[in-house]
């Protein structure tokens, strides 16, 4: 895969559901997002989750309808906004849906994510970093920072996100320590 840049980079994010893309078929929301790796893949950018600024995840983001059927579009376009990351993109990972499974509700149009969140597909796509911006769309909102295989398992177990372990699972982030394979917080 090569590099793709977003023709401007937008001083300001995306907000709201109303242009969201939801999957024909199962109603699950669409996401797509990156593993921002450094050149020697045992470092990964994990970002300061929105609404609960003690919890790390993965930056990713909902793909919108006036955005092209190519999501890598969307997963630089989120990156950038929520991580100031720029890099090259090296890989499709093969997409992830939530943990919930069959029991997370299908939603469509808008809704409150604090009463319901609804069963949602990932389209994660691997990233080499090459610039760490100092301001972006989200810097005065979030935070970043490197993080281990372990380390950054670790924050997502503890943020109750299991579909995003399977994610940077399916990377190719050097795993760094012998109780990786631990899956409990």
């Amino acid at each position: 895969m090569t590099n793709v840049n977003l023709p401007v980079r937008p001083t300001e994010s995306r907000v709201g559901r109303s242009n969201q893309r939801y999957n024909s078929e199962t109603g699950a929301r669409m996401v797509a997002g990156c593993i921002c790796l450094n050149e020697t893949k045992d470092k990964v950018i994990m970002i300061s989750s929105s609404s609960k600024t003690d919890k790390w995840v993965l930056p990713k983001g909902g793909i919108e309808l006036d955005e092209t059927d190519d999501f890598v579009v969307t997963a630089v376009r989120e990156t950038w906004e929520e991580s100031g990351v720029e890099g090259r993109i090296t890989e499709k990972l093969p997409v992830v849906y939530d943990a919930r499974g069959k029991s997370a509700p299908v939603l469509k149009g808008e809704f409150d994510p604090k009463v319901q969140i609804p069963k949602t597909e990932y389209h994660f796509y691997e990233l080499i970093v090459d610039e760490l911006s100092q301001t972006w769309p989200e810097s005065n909102s979030r935070q970043r920072r490197w993080c281990t295989y372990s380390e950054a398992k670790h924050e997502l177990l503890k943020a109750k996100r299991s579909e995003l372990v399977n994610v940077l699972n399916s990377s190719s982030i050097i795993k760094d320590a012998p109780n990786d394979n631990i899956d409990e917080y």
